[in-house]
């Protein structure tokens, strides 16, 4: 991208033109000769009179001036078909392999491809379907007993743990009540 810089006597108030200026180069018909930067011819009949400009003629100068900027610049920002230029890229030792290892049209590749894709009908077709209805079917529709959900049955002192055949012993009594 090219960056031009505007030169410094194509605003109005560089060349001496302006409502504040004074009478310079251009006014008194000096040095400045023949059509300006923008390609207009300039003024002749006040040029050598020394006469104050209209603010209506400066205004349509520097707009005319602003409009030829704009549209230098934007024409500036237009990239060349050799632009943006990138550095190469460094790969790491990874990056690396997996670049040489996953060519376009090699035959890894097309493996890596379909075992992938394999890999996703089943996950997206048949293992989260399958969970999602197992999961509704054990906690939404089944009644009895309350689902699948099971609790331990309530044991109470002096009941025969069915496993062990223990007996479980009376609470202890609490020597402090702090209720």
């Amino acid at each position: 991208m090219r960056h031009n810089c505007a030169p410094r006597d194509v605003t109005a108030a560089h060349r001496g033109e302006g409502h504040g200026a004074r009478a310079g180069p251009n006014r008194t018909g000096g040095s400045r000769a023949g059509p300006n930067r923008t390609g207009a011819e300039p003024d002749r009949s006040r040029a050598g009179s020394g006469a104050m400009s209209r603010p209506l003629d400066d205004e349509k100068l520097r707009v005319q001036q602003l409009r030829a900027l704009r549209r230098r610049w934007l024409r500036d920002q237009e990239l060349s078909p050799r632009e943006p230029v990138l550095p190469p890229r460094k790969l790491g030792p990874v990056a690396a392999f997996w670049e040489r290892f996953l060519q376009p049209g090699d035959a890894w590749r097309q493996q890596v491809h379909n075992f992938y894709q394999g890999g996703r009908f089943v996950m997206l077709r048949v293992l989260l379907p399958a969970w999602v209805i197992t999961y509704y079917l054990k906690y939404h529709v089944q009644k009895l007993p309350h689902g699948t959900v099971v609790t331990n049955p309530r044991i109470f002192p002096g009941d025969r743990i069915l496993e062990t055949g223990e007996i479980m012993p009376p609470l202890k009594d609490e020597l402090h009540k702090h209720h």
